[in-house]
């Protein structure tokens, strides 16, 4: 009456098994560690670690080791105090090519890790990192969507070699003075299908000389573009701070205008603002070739429609001043190998309005040089101009097209990358940054942990006193449920913070609410005259139905906070879901067995422990 097939007693110590071995990677702890990653996301060079290392042993600093990881390389250390000094050391060695960040590395052995265990992801409020609140400049976002409309306007206007005196920004639109009435007629005729001028609300405007015309953008229009480029800063944070390998970061919106970046296990806020802080740009513009760059720099009489720039190894070389494409009409970059030659290449592919002006101007400059002008701002103002790349234009191109020319396969990685890293829809500013040091964070882990074990065994008291023998059986099965929520929490990647501990919290007091229905259910049986044996078997089966309605309507309550709730309410919607579910596999399935290998096998049970 009360045995299970061997089956289910072999998927319980399978599922249990590999719950306390996923659960194990959180028994490790971590090592203060720093990260040394390229301060644009390069690889990093071998001869690198050894002059890291020269660094430390002239300043007799011993490091435990080293991990080379993609684009990063880490040291972990004994103490943080040695992790403090190492910082300075190394970032005096390296200078500003190089990020040195501080960071919490986890401890797992090599085994663990090699079969995909890792301890589960704390926030910011329990392992300490900075936090940043963004703003993006929606003004200037407006404002270059309004220069692109008057260059795009412009542009089409000559290619279509319609006369104009003037175009020029006015207000919310542009205003474009003409000669004739038939030039008016044309450049209107030309707002109409011209793509790249939808949105405009048109308004003939005549003056004593010249016949105008006044486009106005819609608003619904602007603010789409400034949700465009909010969501477009947001994936290009989120593209530099996983280029340089900042663990589990947090990049979401909050508001109309705003981003919070939140960087667990970072403790330098500096070397944080170097990630979130230096922003970049990229644009596309066409080389002079009517003027040399080298007399330029040296007279300093540079042409009225160029500008000055100087190109990775420092050379001046001149650049209209006319934009072809802006890095925020880049869709996407990769590097690869041309097909008909072999050598290196990165392919770019463009929006449709980038695609547009690009075609226009490779059509009439096949045979003249394109440059790209990598732009970034730095913290506190400083901004660097720098050309990573000058190729001359072999055939008009479009929406897509090859950059080719490069000198190695890792040029052309890191040309990919600054190319997809690069490209902010409009200026971010950091309006407010808190650090949530790691001694606070140990606090706060501390006392989630001791309200935890409080509850945890206050119930195993409880339920060992009332409950006898029933009662060890789900005190057994709380633990279970215990490690196998913290494996499933460690497998999921799931960022746990103080509400989400006190899901867990809660949890506890819920596991063993589905044993207290049946057990109760058991007494019950016991008291209406049933063999002992009927009573296990009635307890469970008939308080099942109960149990399950009490947890799904739990699980419902839990969803909808996790579908409207923001981080924090989130963060306990996890825990206590991932809680429901596994105490209803240890509260049923698993006390269950152990009941079943207690008194399942005896033929007569006189008398139940409970």
């Amino acid at each position: 009456m009360n045995q299970y097939p061997a089956w289910k007693y072999l998927l319980i110590l399978l599922v249990l098994s590999v719950g306390l071995i996923y659960a194990l990677p959180n028994m490790f702890g971590e090592d203060p560690a720093l990260q040394v990653t390229s301060a644009r996301g390069f690889a990093i060079p071998l001869d690198l670690e050894a002059n890291i290392e020269d660094a430390l042993i002239v300043e007799n600093l011993e490091f435990k080791n080293m991990e080379r990881a993609g684009n990063k390389v880490l040291y972990r250390f004994n103490s943080a105090e040695d992790q403090l000094r190492a910082s300075d050391v190394i970032k005096k060695a390296l200078g500003d090519q190089y990020v040195v960040a501080l960071n919490l590395a986890h401890a797992t052995p090599t085994w663990l890790r090699s079969i995909g265990g890792k301890p589960m992801t704390l926030g910011l409020d329990l392992q300490g990192g900075v936090h940043f609140l963004m703003q993006v400049d929606m003004d200037t976002a407006r404002s270059q969507q309004l220069d692109r409309y008057v260059d795009d306007f412009r542009a089409a206007m000559r290619d279509d070699r319609i006369r104009y005196v003037s175009v020029r920004r006015e207000g919310k639109g542009l205003l474009a003075l003409l000669r004739t009435v038939e030039d008016r007629s044309k450049a209107l005729d030309l707002i109409r299908r011209d793509q790249s001028l939808q949105g405009l609300i048109v308004e003939e405007l005549d003056t004593e000389e010249y016949f105008g015309i006044s486009a106005t953008v819609q608003e619904q229009q602007l603010l789409e573009l400034q949700q465009t480029a909010l969501k477009q800063n947001i994936n290009t944070l989120r593209n530099r701070v996983n280029e340089i390998g900042v663990a589990e970061p947090v990049i979401q919106q909050q508001g109309a205008d705003r981003v919070v970046v939140q960087l667990p296990g970072v403790q330098d806020t500096v070397e944080a603002k170097k990630i979130i802080g230096a922003t970049a740009t990229l644009e596309y513009r066409a080389v002079d070739e009517a003027n040399d760059a080298f007399t330029a720099a040296q007279t300093g009489r540079v042409p009225p429609e160029s500008r000055l720039y100087t190109d990775a190894s420092g050379q001046p070389i001149l650049l209209k001043k006319r934009l072809i494409v802006a890095g925020d009409q880049l869709i996407g970059a990769s590097s690869g190998f041309d097909q008909q030659n072999g050598q290196p290449q990165v392919s770019v592919t463009l929006d449709g309005v980038g695609a547009k002006r690009m075609l226009d101007f490779t059509r009439d400059n096949v045979g003249n040089r394109m440059a790209v002008v990598y732009i970034e701002q730095k913290p506190g103002g400083r901004k660097t101009e720098e050309v990573i790349s000058v190729a001359v234009v072999r055939e008009p191109f479009g929406k897509r097209f090859q950059t080719t020319g490069l000198d190695s396969m890792s040029e052309a990685s890191q040309l990919a990358l600054l190319l997809r890293a690069g490209a902010l829809a409009a200026p971010m500013e950091i309006v407010e940054e808190r650090t949530v040091g790691p001694s606070l964070g140990a606090d706060n882990v501390e006392q989630g942990f001791k309200s935890v074990l409080i509850g945890f065994i206050l119930v195993l008291i409880f339920m060992a006193a009332y409950y006898r023998v029933f009662g060890l059986v789900a005190d057994l099965a709380l633990f279970a449920n215990l490690f196998l929520l913290i494996a499933l929490l460690s497998m999921l990647g799931a960022t746990l913070t103080m509400p989400g501990i006190a899901g867990i919290v809660l949890t506890v007091g819920m596991a063993v609410d589905a044993n207290v229905l049946i057990f109760e259910r058991i007494r019950e049986e016991l008291r209406n005259g049933n063999t002992p044996q009927a009573s296990i078997r009635a307890g469970y089966d008939k308080a099942f139905s109960t149990i399950a309605d009490a947890n799904i309507t739990t699980l419902i309550a839990a969803f909808v906070l996790f579908l409207f709730g923001t981080g924090p309410i989130k963060g306990f919607a996890v825990t206590l879901s991932l809680g429901i579910l596994t105490s209803m596999f240890t509260a049923i399935m698993g006390t269950r067995a152990v009941v079943n290998l207690i008194y399942g096998g005896k033929k007569r049970v006189r008398k139940l422990s409970i």
